[in-house]
């Protein structure tokens, strides 16, 4: 693991709902098949991101789940999303309802400014 900080050149949440497919698996063969798929193809292919994940379901019918991802590049997230997409999770057991990318504070850098607009209160 590098000691190196981890900064993000980029976000993205990817919005998705699970399948009828994903939802008659049992929990341990959930697990099993996003650990023996879904994470080794993300391994093999991809360095430079991190992710955070969030059940939504309980409070919207329009998607069940925000995965976000933090890329240190453009590149990185791109390779993320191709191995993603070859992957069961893609399509078959998780609709991508919408991916939203951004920078956080952007506007800051591109101007120079305080972020301001990022509270810790």
């Amino acid at each position: 693991m590098s000691a190196e900080p981890f900064e993000a050149g980029v976000t993205a949440f990817m919005l998705v709902k699970t399948t009828s497919e994903w939802l008659a698996l049992s929990v341990p063969r959930r697990i099993e098949v996003f650990r023996t798929e879904v994470l080794p193809a993300i391994e093999e292919k991809v360095q430079g991101v991190r992710s955070r994940f969030f059940d939504t379901e309980f409070y919207s019918a329009r998607v069940t789940d925000v995965w976000m991802w933090e890329a240190r590049d453009h590149h990185s997230y791109q390779l993320l999303v191709e191995a993603l997409r070859e992957t069961s999770f893609w399509d078959q057991y998780f609709e991508v309802v919408e991916l939203l990318v951004g920078v956080e504070n952007g506007y800051a850098k591109n101007y120079d400014v305080e972020a301001l607009a990022t509270v810790n209160a």
